[in-house]
């Protein structure tokens, strides 16, 4: 997954680009490529910056982020952003950043990413937070991929005929060791030619015997009747009747081919 496809993890403040721990990503430029220094509304003594993280795929991710000022309440649901490093007690702020963790699995969209600009500028596909320092904040979402769980198959109901084209003998132990390849060929060619396998059946079974009107008669009078048109032939005769020495064809291959005049 590519880093601007990931979900925030963290949102915070940073005295300084190297204030900002290990793993947080500090915004020193805006959009238009100025300095991205927040002032010293935030109690620092050279300003402050805005910082992100990138977390594990199990960590909470961000969701929201609200800039309010220091005489609003914190909202339900959220936390103070983080600050590098961590502030004095009855420091004021003039803005305070607040952020939602939700846990990946729960949240359906999350911040992406965050950038500053300055207040007249608009970004495309983003969302404007509010402002902060001399900037606007921005944020682009986008949906959280969940990695889904490998699928577990389901054990499956073998048909009887199923069973005939099995490879292994019945009652086998598959784990017990010993050539079974005869085995599996005899019942493999015994199952093909079954007649009782649903494979072995062919287009005329099922299909009731009928027999012609034009024999119904000489049926009648016994079997013998049918049995007396029947011309035996013997191997002999069926060779005699369909020898053929090809002469012609012997001929014709024997026969030079015309000269070019």
């Amino acid at each position: 997954m590519a880093a601007e496809e990931t979900p925030l993890t963290g949102v915070g403040l940073a005295a300084a680009p190297e204030a900002a721990p290990a793993g947080w990503t500090v915004i020193t430029v805006t959009v238009e490529g100025a300095a991205a220094n927040l002032g010293k509304g935030f109690g620092h003594k050279g300003g402050g910056y805005l910082c992100v993280s990138r977390g594990g795929a199990q960590a909470p991710v961000v969701t929201d982020v609200q800039v309010l000022s220091d005489r609003s309440p914190q909202p339900a649901g959220y936390t103070r952003a983080s600050e590098f490093p961590e502030p004095r007690p009855g420091l004021s702020r003039k803005k305070r950043v607040y952020v939602k963790l939700v846990p990946p699995e729960a949240a359906g969209t999350a911040l992406l990413a965050l950038q500053l600009s300055s207040k007249s500028r608009a970004l495309p596909q983003h969302l404007k937070i509010g402002e902060i320092g001399n900037f606007a904040l921005w944020c682009k979402k986008g949906p959280v991929l969940h990695s889904s769980p490998q699928p577990v198959p389901r054990p499956r109901t073998i048909s009887a005929g199923l069973k005939q084209l099995s490879l292994q003998a019945p009652d086998s132990d598959p784990r017990s060791p010993g050539p079974r390849c005869s085995v599996r060929r005899a019942a493999q060619h015994e199952a093909l030619y079954d007649a009782t396998n649903i494979y072995g059946l062919s287009a005329m079974d099922g299909v009731p015997f009928t027999l012609h009107p034009r024999f119904e008669s000489k049926l009648s009078s016994g079997s013998n009747a049918i049995l007396a048109n029947l011309n035996v032939k013997s191997l002999a005769d069926i060779e005699e009747e369909y020898n053929y020495a090809f002469v012609v064809e012997r001929t014709a291959a024997a026969r030079l081919p015309p000269g070019v005049c």
